[in-house]
């Protein structure tokens, strides 16, 4: 009898842990997804790169498969509507992704960095100078639906931190 009061014991603890993780799981979720890929050596197999198209020259070019900026280093964003219709948007990096911005554009030079939101190619940016700010500008592409996910992950440029 004992014995089987402490196997309750362990079971209510257990189920107790685990409904507290999956509620913490739940609560960090994440509405959008924001990713900067650098382009890739042509040399590279298709483990490291995937193909892509620079927009601006129609030319075919690779891209790293791995993002070197995630919205796990966005902190903030200011959007705005763009001439076109649809909207462009400036991102605050966090100190992680600033050295990661700075880095690339000190040694990749002349490259393009390529930016996805939820899965979407939306601009490539040609990298002319070092960006040691830690902002990144999107001139358009962005739709309203993506502004309001990003309202629900990252505060506005000038509000509190939350």
């Amino acid at each position: 009898m004992f014995s089987q009061s402490i196997g309750m014991r362990r079971l209510c603890v257990f189920v107790f842990c685990l409904a507290f993780a999956l509620t913490d799981t739940v609560a960090k979720q994440r509405h959008c997804t924001f990713r900067v890929h650098a382009q890739a050596n042509p040399q590279d197999t298709d483990v490291f790169s995937m193909p892509a198209r620079v927009t601006s020259s129609g030319k075919d070019i690779a891209i790293q498969k791995l993002p070197w900026i995630t919205e796990h280093d966005v902190t903030a964003f200011s959007p705005y509507p763009a001439q076109d219709g649809t909207f462009g948007a400036l991102f605050q990096l966090d100190d992680h992704g600033r050295v990661v911005l700075d880095t690339l554009s000190v040694e990749r030079r002349g490259g393009f960095l390529f930016v996805l939101i939820n899965g979407r190619m939306i601009t490539e940016l040609q990298i002319d100078k070092r960006v040691s700010d830690g902002k990144i500008y999107i001139p358009s592409g962005l739709t309203a639906a993506d502004v309001e996910l990003m309202k629900k992950q990252w505060r506005l440029l000038g509000q509190r931190k939350r």
